[in-house]
């Protein structure tokens, strides 16, 4: 007999996620497994709605749909696909913890840019690098014309 209760993914200490969040569908997979592979839907698609969850902070879910790229939908669903292991408990294991690892670096906030201003020593070699350019055009120039 199933157990009624559902796992939860703990993201941080503050951020839980309920699994009855997280939609699983069972696909059949390329790859490993012999005749097998034909047969059973082993590899796993975790979609996890972006826009609609409520518990987490908008500016995390901004990050979480930036670092998904590819992965997320028009509607803000990310997909995950798992087809890397042969069963598909371990898929789905493998999902989730892709999954984890994805809402855990994008409640990373991203440091702040500090201006910063090019050396002295770097604005002179720069220059001088451009008068040395310069120079030898000119005299390729002037070869040009002499001939």
């Amino acid at each position: 007999m199933l157990c009624p209760c559902f796992l939860i993914m703990k993201i941080n200490s503050a951020i839980n996620i309920d699994e009855r969040e997280v939609t699983f569908d069972y696909i059949r997979a390329a790859g490993p497994g012999g005749q097998n592979v034909n047969k059973v839907a082993t590899a796993v698609q975790l979609r996890f709605d972006v826009r609609g969850n409520t518990s987490l902070p908008a500016d995390v879910k901004a990050r979480l749909v930036r670092l998904a790229g590819k992965r997320i939908t028009q509607e803000g669903v990310l997909i995950i696909e798992a087809r890397r292991r042969r069963t598909q408990e371990q898929n789905r294991a493998d999902a989730i913890a892709r999954f984890i690892a994805l809402a855990q670096k994008s409640l990373e906030a991203p440091k702040p840019r500090q201006k910063t201003r090019p050396t002295a020593g770097s604005r002179e070699k720069r220059l001088q690098s451009k008068k040395r350019r310069a120079e030898v055009k000119r005299i390729r120039s002037n070869k040009l014309l002499e001939q």
